[in-house]
């Protein structure tokens, strides 16, 4: 199946106005309202998180990615909402929940929540390393190599979870990638 905001570009790419609203709320009222008010059409929803709200040691609202996914499905149960229009985001998930940290221990950091998301289940995912981090010379400007190695990594590392999702969830929708 090919990817729902990859129909929305070719749209556009053919002249025809095309988009999405992201939704970035993990406020269960506000979901609920959302799911609600696109119930009675037959759109996709984009409900995004981002690295601070949610990761591997639970951000802070205390759930790690596949958390999210089982709170956000569950509220789509309550309204009757189907599951396959949501379109799970991660936005600006890589080193910034970390960016305190040095290089190495804020790049593992957001290569395991970037693992974690997509074999959860996101399919729209924001790769951003273009912040300082801990080890990083601050009197200088951060080089594009050093941001697009970085995105490389992340990169690679949701490739190899997504071949590890289809190994269980074999139609998995492979995930588009929103850079910088």
């Amino acid at each position: 199946m090919k990817h729902p905001i990859k129909k929305i570009l070719e749209k556009r790419n053919s002249g025809i106005l095309a988009g999405i609203p992201s939704f970035c709320t993990s406020n269960s009222i506000v979901l609920e309202a959302i799911l609600e008010y696109y119930l009675s059409s037959e759109e996709y929803v984009l409900i995004e998180c981002t690295a601070n709200q949610v990761n591997q040691f639970g951000g802070y609202m205390n759930m790690t990615p596949a958390d999210f996914v089982e709170y956000l499905y569950n509220i789509a149960d309550n309204v009757r909402f189907p599951k396959d229009r949501i379109i799970l985001g991660a936005d600006h998930f890589g080193p910034l929940a970390w960016e305190d940290k040095s290089e190495n221990e804020a790049m593992d950091n957001a290569k395991e929540l970037v693992r974690l998301a997509v074999l959860a289940g996101y399919t729209k995912i924001h790769l951003d390393t273009s912040m300082f981090l801990g080890s990083d010379d601050s009197s200088k400007r951060l080089s594009d190599e050093i941001i697009a190695k970085r995105g490389v990594e992340l990169y690679k590392v949701c490739e190899e979870a997504f071949i590890e999702r289809c190994d269980k969830f074999p139609n998995s929708i492979h995930p588009v990638y929103v850079i910088g």
